[in-house]
């Protein structure tokens, strides 16, 4: 999977790609719009993060690039590469439970806190992508 070369893009299914981990210097672009939502993007090499209409919804540290996001009321879904063990943080329900799956191997059930974020840790390396499934329980 490529890295996102314009930082964040719609796609033909309607879910949005996003980041650029191979980027050295932190890049961002801001009222990116899609399906009626403005979309801010931060990436690079450290840390990637987007924000939906002014409100936290994804990041990772270090950078990543994620392919065909799909956030919906039952969770969220997506694929991810980058070049090495990454921490995702997610933006969910609050105080919710939700089933965390990692290429298709449930990892176990988790609870949000009380802002609704979740955390995953993802085993990457150069050229792996992991396709990432947060189901609400």
């Amino acid at each position: 999977m490529p890295v996102i070369e314009e930082l964040i893009r719609s796609e033909a299914d309607g879910t949005i790609s996003f980041g650029n981990y191979k980027l050295p210097k932190k890049s961002k672009l801001e009222n990116f719009e899609h399906r009626g939502d403005l979309y801010k993007i931060k990436t690079f090499s450290e840390i990637t993060k987007l924000e939906r209409n002014g409100m936290f919804v994804y990041e990772s540290v270090p950078g990543t690039a994620v392919t065909q996001f799909n956030a919906e009321d039952w969770g969220v879904e997506f694929q991810v590469e980058g070049s090495q063990d990454v921490q995702i943080t997610v933006q969910l329900e609050d105080d919710t439970e939700y089933a965390v799956n990692v290429d298709g191997i449930a990892v176990g059930g988790m609870t949000t806190n009380m802002s609704g974020k979740l955390n995953v840790s993802v085993e990457l390396s150069e050229g792996r992508q992991a396709q990432i499934r947060i189901t609400k329980r």
